[in-house]
């Protein structure tokens, strides 16, 4: 089968290989699937570059998260692939009990970029942030993978959404998904903006898989008793939070990995995939898929998603 490979650790475009290497085979517990869509994630970009916390031996093919059809079966299913066989191949292994349907609403590539961002919103706002209907929402990276995710899920709580975007087609892309209020960070501070939109109250939830500036900023428009969630640092940048602020503005700093839920809680995990799947087919949800890419794209693909420059999911479609 065809795969992508990494043999050292770099960027995306310095350290994939195309090869040629056999289709594995399954093992106990495990299923084979054919790719039908290979999700790209940040983790994939840190992964190459050897600093994401788990590091598969090398050589090894990215791809933590697939839309594949089960060989045996013919299923349709949704899920990560067992590393260090990734998802950048024509085939993969899956955990039979980490694996999950495929929404029937979505197509492959929409369904391979389903499941870690919706999962990952849906436990953030819901599980860690207790978000309530009325409340007010801030997104950033709104328009990317895991914030357009975000902003479908708050407006499906109830939440007024405020979208932090960099650029016109993003903020286009935000308005499209239904937020309340865009801000274009590129034109204009986003504290200004949440303050005044909200009466100098501010957010009351504050998703944030950027960190860096967007936390310090975050900080300073958190609603009394808000919560920011803290997803990940995409924007380079890890925060040393100040917590005398946190203790004198009265907000609370959360954690998110979803990891670890599918890790302690598998249970909840496959609940919340059918109420994620409940939304997809009743049209309150759908992955915003900015491209679906070739096989030999994948690597391009991966440079535009770690220079912050994708529109929603970027789809690799072997």
């Amino acid at each position: 089968m065809r795969a992508w490979q990494v043999t050292r650790h770099g960027e995306p475009a310095d350290v994939l290989r195309a090869v040629e290497v056999p289709a594995p085979e399954a093992g106990a517990g495990q299923v084979l699937v054919r790719v039908r869509g290979a999700a790209l994630n940040f983790p994939d970009v840190l992964m190459c570059r050897g600093q994401y916390q788990v590091q598969p031996p090398l050589p090894y093919t990215p791809g933590v998260e697939l839309c594949g059809e089960v060989v045996e079966t013919g299923a349709r299913v949704v899920g990560s692939p067992v590393l260090p066989g990734g998802a950048l191949a024509e085939y993969a292994l899956m955990e039979a009990d980490s694996m999950y349907p495929a929404p029937d609403s979505l197509d492959d590539a929409e369904a391979a970029g389903f499941l870690l961002a919706y999962q990952t919103g849906w436990f953030g706002l819901h599980r860690r942030a207790g978000l309530r209907a009325g409340e007010t929402l801030l997104v950033h990276a709104a328009a990317g993978g895991v914030g357009s995710a975000a902003v479908q899920l708050g407006k499906a709580a109830g939440a007024r959404v405020i979208a932090v975007v960099g650029g016109p087609a993003k903020a286009e892309a935000a308005r499209a998904l239904g937020a309340d209020v865009v801000v274009d960070r590129l034109a204009e501070d986003f504290v200004g903006v949440v303050k005044e939109a909200t009466g100098g109250r501010g957010a009351d939830v504050v998703y944030d898989p950027v960190g860096g500036q967007a936390y310090q900023g975050s900080t300073k428009c958190v609603a009394f008793e808000g919560r920011i969630v803290v997803v990940g640092f995409a924007g380079g940048t890890i925060p040393a939070p100040a917590l005398n602020h946190a203790l004198v503005k009265n907000y609370s700093i959360l954690g998110l990995h979803w990891g670890l839920y599918r890790a302690k809680d598998p249970q909840a995990v496959a609940e919340c995939h059918r109420e994620l799947t409940r939304l997809a087919d009743a049209g309150t949800i759908k992955t915003l898929v900015g491209a679906r890419l070739s096989f030999e794209e994948a690597p391009a693909g991966l440079t535009r998603l770690a220079a912050g420059e994708n529109l929603g999911r970027l789809v690799v479609v072997p």
